[in-house]
């Protein structure tokens, strides 16, 4: 979403790393440049007034440091006016009993539903009980898709089809809640195409009586500064508690991302990042304002790794790759591990200077190259996966017809593999050799330079 803000930033950091002193003319150059690119990505203009201002006053009373370039010191300041524009720190749900309830709030086509059941996963995973409740008396197909999504999730959710009071929905709801042991209950309320006040007058009077813990404001993050004023309404109407981002992975500016919380001054609390259920996270302002200014978001790499392989498996893994023992079977498992942390286009944009790396880049290639790897291990035998010498000219004709490949690929593929586990032995030998634990031998100096 903030590729063309990160590159115009990135443009104006390449001119602050020039300067030779801090002075009022060169400061006011760079922000300039600074304020033309976040009006650009639809900020809203009174926050970008602040924000620059609060720089600009940062940045001429700032004792130079010796050690650190004046340019540097600018960078700084605008990356920590950043994190304190978009929220500081991370702000989680706050639940005062048992169960907890969420309202789960916002315009028509904003995300709401799919928002919904991603917040269930989530909350799962933190040993919480979720139920999902469908609030939405008006658009039967939403609570069709809520239906299918609790499928997908193992969550229940509660539906009354044909009741058109929202109050009784909600009565039945805590009923079916109390009588099923489940300890929080996300209500997925109607929306609109914008704010009328039949809407909001029904949102309040459920607000009055489930007491929610948390009223949550679903914004898609393409929408603009149109964003901000949604959020104005929503807040004045029901006092909201925080807000969902959908949608940070398309191709929209940004702005509302970075006026949100400004304007509301309530905390951006998950952000939404793709289609699939995983792509949720909790929002994170410093991790954001790193990825918007081009200097990755290592922290969050880290921990959907951490997310997506077992460390059991990882050890198992690390003893096989010590004896050279690494087989296909091995091979289509770290494949398959790679996969489910997202697309490459993702996972490089998290590292530092990622984003210059992508440019022109078509990662598609490889993606393709890794389906067209798995397809092929899987057209192989249990046997033959295990043990690759025994692959004779006739097993690979059949792998390569099996997985829709030519011979010459599928060889090319093992004859890479092969390098792979003869780098894998030889590695095994250096660590015996020199990496022989308390006792063991020191790595000559040659090897460290």
């Amino acid at each position: 979403m903030f590729d063309s803000l990160t590159g115009k930033l990135q443009n104006v950091f390449r001119n602050l790393r020039g300067l030779g002193k801090i002075s009022e003319e060169n400061v006011s150059d760079s922000l300039r440049e600074v304020r033309m690119a976040l009006l650009d990505a639809d900020v809203n203009f009174k926050v970008v007034k602040d924000f620059l201002d609060r720089i600009k006053e940062k940045s001429l009373g700032q004792e130079v440091i010796q050690s650190v370039h004046p340019g540097q010191q600018i960078i700084k300041i605008i990356h920590d006016e950043l994190v304190g524009l978009l929220g500081s720190a991370n702000a989680g749900l706050e639940f005062r009993g048992t169960p907890g309830v969420l309202m789960m709030v916002g315009l028509h086509g904003s995300g709401k539903t799919t928002s919904s059941a991603k917040l269930a996963r989530w909350l799962q995973k933190q040993d919480r009980k979720p139920m999902l409740v469908g609030a939405d008396v008006y658009r039967p197909a939403a609570m069709d898709q809520l239906e299918k999504l609790g499928q997908q999730l193992g969550v229940p959710v509660f539906i009354q089809r044909g009741e058109t009071d929202v109050l009784a929905i909600a009565r039945g709801a805590r009923e079916q809640a109390a009588a099923t042991g489940r300890d929080l209950l996300i209500f997925d309320t109607a929306g609109r195409l914008q704010i009328d006040e039949p809407l909001v007058q029904e949102l309040v009077r459920l607000r009055d009586l489930v007491r929610p813990d948390e009223i949550l404001l679903v914004v898609d993050a393409a929408t603009g500064q149109e964003a901000v004023n949604v959020a104005t309404h929503f807040d004045k109407a029901l006092q909201i508690t925080g807000s969902i981002l959908t949608k940070l992975d398309g191709d929209a500016r940004g702005g509302a991302a970075l006026s949100l919380k400004a304007v509301t001054q309530k905390p951006i609390k998950f952000a939404g990042m793709g289609e699939k259920l995983e792509d949720f996270e909790p929002f994170h302002p410093e991790r954001m304002a790193s990825r918007i200014l081009g200097m990755g978001d290592v922290v969050s790499l880290v921990e959907k790794a951490a997310e997506a392989v077992d460390e059991a498996d990882a050890k198992k893994l690390e003893e096989k790759m010590r004896k050279g023992q690494f087989s296909l079977e091995d091979f289509l498992d770290q494949l398959r591990q790679i996969k489910k942390l997202g697309p490459l286009d993702k996972i490089v944009g998290m590292l530092p200077g990622g984003d210059q790396m992508l440019k022109g880049a078509d990662l598609s290639k490889q993606e393709n190259e890794f389906a067209r790897m798995e397809a092929m291990i899987c057209a192989m035998t249990y046997e033959e996966r295990r043990q690759p010498n025994i692959l004779n000219a006739s097993r690979r004709k059949r792998i390569a017809r099996g997985s829709g490949v030519q011979v010459s690929e599928l060889n090319n593929m093992l004859n890479r593999f092969n390098q792979m586990q003869m780098m894998m032995k030889k590695f095994s030998k250096f660590q015996k050799l020199f990496g022989g634990g308390a006792g063991g031998k020191k790595i000559p100096p040659q090897f460290l330079r």
